[in-house]
């Protein structure tokens, strides 16, 4: 597996929103959906704010790849689901987006979108 770069963890964590298209399984893309990045040491991730039931987010299960652009960055990745840091990355989202409004915050770290959270590996 790939690794990202110091210039691209640096430029896509501090975008404001990262754009995710999702590979359907004839290898098409999707149509590109905004999301907001975190990054957490060398890790991206994304969350579903609404959830395992959005429909994107059920598109990303189809083949677990997306392209993805994000701070003047387009990478292929690998979506990962992962739980291991929940707590980390709910704080990570709480600073980095601090001047929305709390029920605008609290959308992406309630447990529905816990539940739905993407770890971004290049590929």
């Amino acid at each position: 597996m790939s690794t990202w770069t110091s210039d691209e963890l640096s430029r896509i964590g501090a975008a404001e929103e990262l754009d995710l298209a999702s590979v359907r399984r004839n290898s098409t893309l999707r149509k590109p959906v905004t999301m907001w990045v975190v990054r957490r040491d060398d890790d991206l991730y994304v969350r579903s704010v609404n959830g395992r039931t959005s429909s994107w987010f059920r598109g990303a299960q189809a083949r677990h790849e997306a392209h993805i652009e994000a701070g003047g960055v387009d990478k292929d990745v690998l979506l990962v689901e992962t739980d291991d840091v929940n707590d980390e990355l709910d704080a990570a989202y709480r600073a980095k987006y601090h001047r929305y409004a709390e029920s605008i915050v609290g959308s992406i770290v309630s447990p529905q979108a816990r539940a739905a959270t993407l770890k971004l590996v290049p590929r």
